[in-house]
């Protein structure tokens, strides 16, 4: 299995974490800061999905683009809590490939997706 944990830039703390946690059901599995009031590194999961979201300068840019596989992309989207977030249903962009596409606020694109069986 592919271990990588994709970096995302976030502007706001408290913005990021109702968006990741509240809407999307993510946790954080911890927190960094060099000192208090500095910018925050943290680690999110969601299962065996893992992001690292950091407030630093210079650790990568806004507007990062992370693709997830799901079992159910339509199941997944039916768990969303439809008032936290403007989402739009799933589609089929390529032939066979089902996916639903939201961004943070931050402008990050998160895109789940399954492929038909």
């Amino acid at each position: 299995m592919q271990k990588v944990i994709p970096t995302l830039k976030i502007s706001s703390e408290e913005k990021s974490q109702a968006f990741y946690i509240d809407a999307l059901g993510f946790r954080v599995d911890w927190e960094h800061r060099f000192e208090p009031g500095y910018p925050v590194f943290m680690q999110i999961s969601k299962g065996d999905y893992l992001l690292y979201l950091t407030g630093h300068e210079g650790d990568c840019q806004p507007g990062g683009l992370v693709h997830f596989l799901v079992d159910d992309v339509d199941h997944f989207y039916q768990t969303l809590p439809q008032e936290k977030l403007e989402v739009n249903p799933p589609y089929e962009m390529i032939e066979g490939i089902r996916m639903l596409r939201i961004s943070d606020p931050d402008g990050n694109e998160l895109r789940f997706m399954n492929t038909k069986k």
